[in-house]
């Protein structure tokens, strides 16, 4: 059991079966559980297999940290994308691609709701780097409902040559800054794209910025000088995805 992850939350699981069913080993929910939804997993778990287990809710409270609303699965560890993937999804693309690049967002919480936001918008794939990154964790699968078990996360070693590879594809990268002249209304998004949203506070670093093609911003109203970085995603991705029905 060592090997296992605990993947916690009714969304989660259920993204899971239905997604990549293999990897789930044993289910367990909590004593009582048996509205709707739940009956939903059950039919999931029995069509691939899966052997469901219940246990006292103060047993999965033990089991992991967060609201596990009375779902609790072990499964196989997950996988993160490699850069060779990445190849191959845009390859299979039939669409401009849109890929979104978090530049050091370290919140687990910030990374699943971008990976939920990101699935919702239709991107291609979600990109960060390996190192001071957040990664997947049954936080970040919790937070994303589903989503992180849809859109390929993919970990790349050196941003930098990674965007300057998807240039050389002919996408264009645009990056969001507060100091940039332009507003992202502004700029055409309907082209193969890579959105590049900064980490919490720091925003993008210096050598991310120079690979940038583009440099916008959200035109700010109030007294706040910035969104969080998953509202900012959802502005930016949703602004390219509107533009892009538009053009249809």
């Amino acid at each position: 059991m060592s090997q296992l992850e605990k993947i916690y939350g009714v969304h989660a699981v259920q993204a899971l079966l239905q997604h990549h069913p293999k990897r789930v080993k044993q289910i367990w929910l909590s004593e009582g559980r048996s509205e709707p939804r739940i009956q939903t997993l059950l039919e999931l778990a029995a069509e691939n297999r899966v052997p469901v287990g219940q246990a006292e809710r103060r047993e999965l409270d033990a089991w992991v940290e967060g609201v596990h609303q009375g779902v609790v699965a072990e499964v196989s560890p997950s996988q993160v994308w490699g850069e060779l993937m990445l190849e191959e999804l845009l390859e299979r693309s039939e669409t401009p691609p849109l890929i979104l690049v978090l530049d050091g967002v370290t919140d687990p919480h910030n990374l699943g709701a971008c990976l939920r936001t990101a699935d919702a918008a239709g991107a291609t794939a979600v990109i960060v780097p390996k190192d001071k990154s957040a990664t997947l964790t049954p936080v970040v699968r919790k937070v994303a409902c589903g989503a992180a078990e849809v859109i390929p996360l993919v970990a790349v070693t050196n941003l930098a040559r990674t965007l300057e590879k998807l240039q050389q594809r002919g996408l264009w990268v645009v990056g969001t800054a507060g100091e940039a002249e332009q507003e992202i209304y502004q700029q055409d998004l309907t082209g193969p794209l890579v959105m590049i949203m900064g980490a919490e506070g720091k925003g993008m670093r210096r050598l991310t910025r120079e690979h940038c093609d583009f440099l916008v911003k959200l035109p700010m109203s109030g007294s706040v000088s910035s969104l969080n970085v998953s509202v900012a995603t959802g502005v930016c991705l949703f602004e390219a995805v509107r533009q892009r029905q538009a053009k249809r």
